[in-house]
């Protein structure tokens, strides 16, 4: 299906959304449970920010669309929720009786496109109401909810399932871990300098990493030809470190790959398992508040910090372990 956006119409939030509902919790006064989701002003993880038990007198309903009002960072953006949770005061619900998980897809994206006139501090719960979007319209000027639909119904998907139950998910006896130096683990590499003239000259089917924290650390995609001008390209699996932007965050490269200069490549020397490496990015992740407030990845500091793993009998990383506890995860069977 086509997206024509030429005839689509001009809808105030207000409008669309009859029923706007504002969040009702902050984490004070939340119990302790995985009943349900605590969202708030998050962009990631659907607004998700932790599990929490079920509480009659803060719960709002699904199908709805959560609007970012407040968060640094995080206004402006907005998600679709497919069941009940407890927002904070941070976020708004929007509800409307078409609304569904596809035509709240739809309007979720729509809506996340108008996040950059947000930025610089605004708010927007104070002119949510009169905020305008385009959207699909039918004849008589009405949002056209079942175009919306089927527009996202229409695209290339596939439900992800899995096998594995929680209840086989391996334990993580933290208490026996121990301390391994992260340059006894990793080979550490510097990315290369990249140009805008380099990135237009260059373009390609490859990704290249820099310091963002979304899309994976992947800046824009480069042809292998850049090579000829002495970029390093690295095989996949591997981790990839941001140096600054989003100082200390790693991501798993599971296709080769370049690295510009605000990155480093992660190479394991003793493993090449996708399995460890994601279990190992998850322990590095844990390490990120200490790159806060402008601090920058050097590589000597870096290289001489410890982290805490599973380990063997004779004091080995237990890579077997970490693979084994990636695979019995949630869909883990997937990756």
């Amino acid at each position: 299906m086509n997206l024509d956006v030429t005839k689509w119409g001009q809808f105030k939030i207000g409008d669309l959304f009859p029923i706007l509902q504002n969040g009702k919790a902050n984490q004070g006064m939340l119990s302790d449970g995985n009943d349900c989701f605590y969202v708030g002003a998050k962009k990631d993880d659907n607004g998700v920010m932790l599990h929490c038990a079920y509480d009659e007198e803060i719960i709002q309903k699904g199908n709805c669309i959560i609007f970012i009002c407040n968060g640094q960072g995080s206004v402006g953006y907005a998600n679709y929720m497919d069941v009940d949770f407890i927002g904070t005061t941070d976020i708004v619900a929007g509800y409307n009786e078409n609304l569904n998980e596809y035509n709240g897809l739809f309007i979720a994206t729509i809506l996340c496109r108008e996040r950059p006139k947000y930025s610089f501090g605004r708010k927007w719960k104070t002119h949510l109401r009169e905020t305008k979007i385009r959207l699909p319209q039918t004849i008589d000027q009405k949002p056209d909810w079942v175009f919306m639909d089927e527009y996202i119904k229409s695209l290339k998907r596939k439900p992800l399932t899995t096998c594995n139950r929680k209840s086989e998910v391996l334990s993580l006896n933290v208490e026996e871990w121990g301390n391994f130096r992260i340059g006894d683990l990793f080979n550490i590499y510097k990315g290369n300098s990249l140009t805008t003239d380099d990135k237009d000259a260059y373009e390609g089917d490859i990704p290249c990493v820099n310091g963002t924290a979304e899309n994976n650390g992947i800046m824009c995609y480069l042809d292998r030809r850049i090579t000829d001008k002495g970029f390093t390209f690295f095989k996949a699996p591997c981790l990839t470190l941001s140096r600054v932007g989003n100082s200390g965050k790693t991501f798993l490269q599971s296709a080769d790959f370049f690295v510009a200069d605000n990155a480093f490549a992660l190479q394991l020397k003793e493993s090449n398992n996708k399995f460890v490496y994601l279990f190992l990015s998850a322990i590095l992740n844990q390490e990120i508040f200490k790159y806060s407030y402008g601090r920058t990845v050097t590589i000597e500091k870096y290289l001489n910090k410890n982290i805490r793993l599973p380990q063997k009998a004779d004091g080995s990383p237990n890579y077997e372990y970490m693979e084994s506890y990636i695979k019995s995860l949630s869909y883990g069977d997937r990756i």
